[in-house]
C-alpha cells in the first residue's frame, strides 16, 4: 500500500509540475503577445517559522495582510495549531503563476533546504 501511495506521489507531483511550467509558459505568451497591459501582478512566496519550528510556504499578494490572517487563525489549516507565527523570509516573483512555480520549489527543498535558502536571503 505504501509503495502505491509513493508512486501516486511522485506521479502527481511530476504532473503539477508539468501544470506550473504551462501556466508560466502561457503566462509569457501572453505578456508578449500584448493580451495583458502592463507588467504582471507581483506576487511574494513567504516562508513562515511556526511556534512548533516548523516552516510552512506560500504564496500573497501582500504578505503582512496574509500573515495577519494565519495568525487570526483564518490561514493555512496547517498554522492554525502552530500560531504564532513570523515572516522569515519573502521572494518577489513577477506573476501568479512564477510565484506558484518558486512556490512548488521550495516546498521540495527539505526543512533544511528551507533552512539554507532562509539563511543567504532573498535573492
Amino acid at each position: 500500500m505504501a509503495c502505491c501511495l509513493a508512486v501516486r506521489k511522485k506521479r502527481d507531483t511530476a504532473r503539477y509540475t508539468r501544470m506550473l511550467k504551462g501556466m508560466v509558459a502561457l503566462e509569457t505568451d501572453c505578456q508578449a503577445a500584448g493580451l495583458v497591459e502592463g507588467p504582471a501582478e507581483p506576487w511574494t512566496v513567504y516562508i513562515l517559522r511556526c511556534a512548533d519550528g516548523s516552516l510552512y510556504t506560500g504564496i500573497a499578494k501582500d504578505v503582512g495582510k496574509r500573515v495577519a490572517q494565519h495568525n487570526a487563525g483564518k490561514g493555512a489549516r496547517y498554522t492554525r495549531t502552530r500560531l504564532p507565527v513570523v515572516v522569515i523570509y519573502t521572494e518577489p516573483c513577477a506573476g501568479r503563476a512564477r510565484a506558484l512555480s518558486r512556490e512548488h520549489a521550495i516546498k521540495q527543498l527539505g526543512h533544511e533546504g528551507k533552512e539554507r535558502l532562509v539563511a543567504r536571503g532573498a535573492p
